[in-house]
């Protein structure tokens, strides 16, 4: 029987990762036999990207539980990966996911969930602890007997995703500074989220005889990078893969506010979390590394903060180059006007 997937959030950046993960190598496309995507915003550009890779990108409104399962059920999945997506009623759309996913009796179930979340305080971080009480939602279907789903579910607590430094391209091209409101001392070990998109790759496409591989099936899965690092360790890793010197800057949480919203087109919510991730940090409760998951489902090693910085650095130049464009755009058009 063909791996049909359903990934939820498919506009979003991890949903649209795990997919093209899967379709673009080559070990994981040739398991499955479609992989659906489900969209709150089906025009967007994550949407669109993984549409020209062969998703059948499915509108995903929410608000009705029986359109909720009859959508699901249309997509012919036979497993699901529930990515909370980024909006203000995140928790209440994916309460709704999760219950639409039993009804359709869909087996097997990967949840990605954040790492912390089990730290994190409900007064200071309702956003982080948001994710354990869906955890409880998901593995509560396990045992049920009015349910194929739960029979094999995998819940994976990535960490911070190392591309979340990209927000403040500006910072880090022009100024060459890391922005961070994350204090002077304590750790985190940010990941890249590739390595995300390859553990939930192996694990929607991996096969046993109760669904998803027994190796993966019933786990709990916490992910992080394999380098703790505060943030001078983080300017110095920058540093050494980009050839420049790179500093850090530990600012305030309302200034972090600030850059986040006048930089990037994120949802508040994903901006509370981000904010909610980092007192984390300046809390002590992130001075862990969490790798061995991704050693046993992917038999590899995370990437390193000097790799991933290598790698952005394509982004960061093609930053740079959209931002003088545009500054060449409006000056040809100032001139053009006068």
């Amino acid at each position: 029987m063909s791996r049909n997937i359903c990934i939820t959030a498919i506009d979003g950046h991890t949903g649209s990762a795990i997919a093209k993960y899967i379709l673009e190598n080559d070990n994981f496309k040739k398991k499955v036999g479609t992989v659906t995507g489900l969209a709150l915003y089906p025009d967007s550009k994550h949407a669109q990207e993984v549409s020209e890779l062969g998703v059948e990108v499915v509108p995903h409104k929410p608000g009705r539980m029986k359109e909720m399962v009859k959508t699901i059920q249309s997509t012919g999945a036979n497993a699901v990966c529930l990515i909370p997506p980024a909006h203000q009623d995140k928790f209440e759309i994916t309460q709704e996911l999760i219950e639409a996913t039993k009804r359709a009796n869909i087996p097997n179930v990967c949840f990605i969930s954040s790492a912390g979340c089990d730290l994190a305080d409900p007064q200071k971080q309702p956003r982080l602890r948001e994710f354990i009480e869906l955890e409880t939602l998901v593995m509560a279907t396990k045992g049920d007997p009015s349910t194929e789903t739960g029979h094999s579910p995998v819940v994976i607590r990535p960490g911070f995703y190392a591309e979340n430094l990209l927000l403040y391209a500006p910072q880090l091209t022009e100024d060459k500074t890391i922005p961070l409101p994350i204090g002077e001392y304590h750790k985190f070990a940010p990941m890249a989220i590739r390595d995300l998109a390859q553990v939930a790759a192996n694990v929607l496409t991996g096969k046993g005889k109760h669904g998803f591989s027994d190796k993966h099936r019933g786990q709990l899965m916490v992910l992080t990078g394999p380098m703790l690092c505060a943030g001078e360790e983080l300017a110095t890793a920058a540093s050494q893969a980009l050839g420049d010197d790179f500093e850090f800057e530990n600012i305030s949480e309302n200034e972090a506010k600030r850059v986040l919203k006048a930089q990037s087109d994120l949802d508040p919510s994903e901006i509370q979390y981000l904010l909610e991730y980092y007192s984390l940090v300046r809390e002590g409760k992130t001075n862990y590394i969490s790798t061995t998951a991704f050693h046993d489902v992917t038999g590899q090693h995370p990437l390193e903060p000097p790799e991933f910085f290598r790698d952005v650095a394509q982004a960061l130049k093609a930053h740079a180059s959209k931002q003088n464009g545009q500054s060449n755009r409006a000056n040809k058009k100032r001139k053009t006007e006068s």
